[in-house]
């Protein structure tokens, strides 16, 4: 048998020795954009639907609610005229052929930034609620990106909107345990497989997602102990998953018979705003300064996951913020929507962008902590504590 001095030796050889970083972000959307404005007149168009003449305006005032201005989608009129009435294995179809195009989109970018070679990645996540294939879009990346054949591939499924910072916690962990690693995180999503016609007798839990959710796909490369040629972003520092006990029934997602469905309780924003401090205090109070007792949160930077402009509000508050603090989230549900688990990416891009403008709108160049937040099915509240590497002195 093999010493257990050996055994130590061989896993302390394994490890990195710092902290996983993000080493860069790509983003991607398709061509096709419906202003907010116009969606509701579009989707009672395209669903042949006006007839249901009590609902539209229900279904126009929850959309202006939002906070959002546009968003993309893969699904055109065209694509829709030809499937009237798709089936669940024509959308599925779709999905098999366009999630890893666009999800190859947002990595090439990735990639690009990172000026490294596609086969110097060797692992990949890839994150999605829109299919259910097998192989999937993570070996379809596999052949559109040249990975090396042996990349180590995981794939996560309907995991809501709290998917990319799972997807994200889980390259931190590979990067940190696996030294010299470089992990490909793709999370792509497409609401073709939930597009579907009001329906009269349950029109407001219809109406909800077809009000909030767009398409898009985000790539970030993870990777510690950066080389010369290497330029870190974020440090990632400690992440935290918390499931809310008797939440199960305030957000659920599910494959069934029509496509993707899910529940999203009215009262969600409120839920999470009640339990936001408690998850955040429990998972990184120990790390972050404490003036009287109390943690400061105005001196973060926040990537937050933009469920709604609602969901932005209750937080705001919760946590005493001061305005502009959310002005990365603000601008990623006004510009897009909500891309459910691409989102947090996006944010994320966002902040970053922020953060190397000296006239940005959003948090204070000097704050070099910062938390990234995403919320999904469960009711699970995902949170990462992420360390600044000074972004706007080195751009300047």
């Amino acid at each position: 048998s093999i010493p257990a001095t050996t055994v130590r030796e061989i896993r302390v050889a394994q490890r990195a020795d710092g902290p996983a970083a993000v080493l860069a972000i790509g983003t991607a959307n398709p061509p096709h954009c419906v202003p907010q404005g116009d969606y509701p007149d579009y989707y009672f168009r395209v669903t042949n639907s006006d007839h249901l003449t009590d609902l539209k305006p229900t279904f126009a005032k929850l959309c202006g609610m939002t906070g959002i201005g546009r968003r993309f989608f893969y699904h055109t009129d065209e694509l829709l005229a030809a499937h009237p009435g798709m089936s669940l294995d024509a959308r599925l179809d779709v999905v098999a052929t366009a999630a890893p195009e666009l999800a190859a989109s947002a990595a090439a970018s990735a990639i690009a930034e990172w000026g490294r070679p596609a086969g110097d990645i060797t692992h990949l996540v890839v994150s999605t609620n829109a299919g259910s294939h097998a192989p999937g879009t993570d070996v379809r990346l596999v052949y559109l990106l040249g990975l090396r054949h042996d990349v180590l591939r995981t794939v996560l499924q309907l995991n809501g909107c709290a998917s990319g910072c799972a997807a994200l916690r889980l390259a931190k962990d590979l990067a940190e345990n696996n030294r010299s690693a470089r992990v490909l995180v793709a999370c792509v999503e497409l609401t073709v497989t939930a597009f579907r016609a009001p329906d009269e007798a349950d029109s407001f839990d219809t109406l909800i997602p077809q009000g909030l959710f767009g398409d898009g796909a985000g790539a970030v490369i993870v990777g510690a102990d950066p080389d010369v040629h290497e330029r870190p972003l974020f440090e990632m520092v400690s992440a935290s998953q918390y499931v809310i006990p008797d939440t199960e029934h305030m957000l659920a997602v599910q494959l069934g018979s029509g496509g993707i469905d899910g529940t999203i309780a009215t009262g969600l924003p409120r839920l999470a705003a009640g339990i936001v401090e408690r998850c955040l205090l429990d998972a990184f109070g120990n790390h972050l300064a404490v003036v009287g007792g109390v943690v400061e949160w105005n001196n973060l930077f926040w990537a937050v996951h933009p469920g709604s402009s609602a969901m932005l509000d209750h937080i705001v508050r919760a946590l005493r913020l001061a305005p502009g603090k959310l002005a990365a989230s603000r601008t990623v549900v006004r510009e897009y929507g909500n891309m459910l688990g691409a989102t947090v990416i996006f944010v994320l891009d966002e902040v970053r962008r922020q953060r190397e403008d000296p006239e940005g709108e959003g948090a204070s160049h000097d704050e070099d902590w910062g938390v990234m937040m995403g919320f999904g099915p469960g009711f699970t509240v995902e949170t990462m504590l992420l360390h600044s590497i000074c972004l706007w002195a080195e751009a300047h």
